[in-house]
């Protein structure tokens, strides 16, 4: 399959991205190597890589992770289409963190030193850039939040109202019949601190009082307002409008 031009980019109509100039869209294009398709299971970039590329998910569902010397993984983001990959690495250093799909994804490819062009050439997409990477990071803060003060329930109520507003934020339904949800219990717990069978336990009592459910690979939303007081959420969860690299 032919690699998607930038202009034409299938995600950037959807009202969750900024909308850029023709511009904008031809230094993106100049920048752009070319797209990588991986199958479910698959690392993209692996810890310790050095001179891994930039990435932007433009398909699919993918995490990034730390692991420990004996295997423990923590997800650190769950990564959905629109997402910037890769800019946390120094230039240079090896990779700190992994990146693993959790389905079929497609990526495009960006050279490392496309964020110096990006920067010189286009302050407003420099910028870009440094709002993605705050963004990310604020995801992060509120994983640390969750593992470090909230219940086994709030931490999961917390995960699931965010994955499915992020999700529901790409689809023209707006998540009326569900969203994509492909992770297994131990991607929740490995994101979450938690271990599995606290996690199944937790997840199925959430079901049971009628918040949420998740079948054949989708999540719906029974009691949205009910969640997030769970929660403890700031905001209705919505993703803002955001760039797209």
């Amino acid at each position: 399959m032919p690699d998607v031009p930038c202009a034409t980019c299938p995600l950037r109509p959807l009202p969750l991205f900024i909308e850029q100039t023709s511009e904008e869209h031809a230094l993106v294009q100049s920048l752009k190597k070319r797209e990588v398709s991986l199958k479910a299971d698959e690392t993209l970039i692996h810890e310790g890589q050095t001179d891994a590329p930039l990435y932007t998910l433009l398909d699919g569902w993918a995490f990034r992770y730390k692991t420990l010397s004996d295997g423990r993984r923590q997800i650190l983001t769950f990564l959905l289409p629109g997402d910037f990959i890769g800019v946390q690495q120094k230039m240079g250093d090896a990779a700190a963190h992994g990146v693993d799909t959790l389905t079929d994804a497609i990526f495009c490819v960006f050279q490392r030193d496309a964020l110096w062009e990006l920067h010189r050439r286009s302050p407003s997409m420099g910028f870009n850039i440094t709002w993605l990477t705050a963004h990310e990071e604020s995801l992060v803060d509120d994983t640390l939040l969750s593992v470090g003060r909230r219940s086994a329930e709030e931490r999961i109520a917390m995960l699931l109202i965010l994955l499915f507003k992020r999700a529901a934020a790409l689809q023209s339904d707006g998540g009326a019949d569900g969203v994509r949800f492909p992770l297994t219990q131990q991607h929740i717990a490995d994101g979450l601190g938690l271990s599995l069978v606290h996690t199944n336990k937790t997840l199925r009592k959430l079901e049971r009082r009628g918040l949420h459910r998740i079948a054949d690979g989708r999540l719906y939303m029974r009691d949205v307002k009910a969640l997030a007081r769970l929660a403890d959420l700031y905001g209705d969860g919505r993703p803002p409008q955001r760039p797209l690299v």
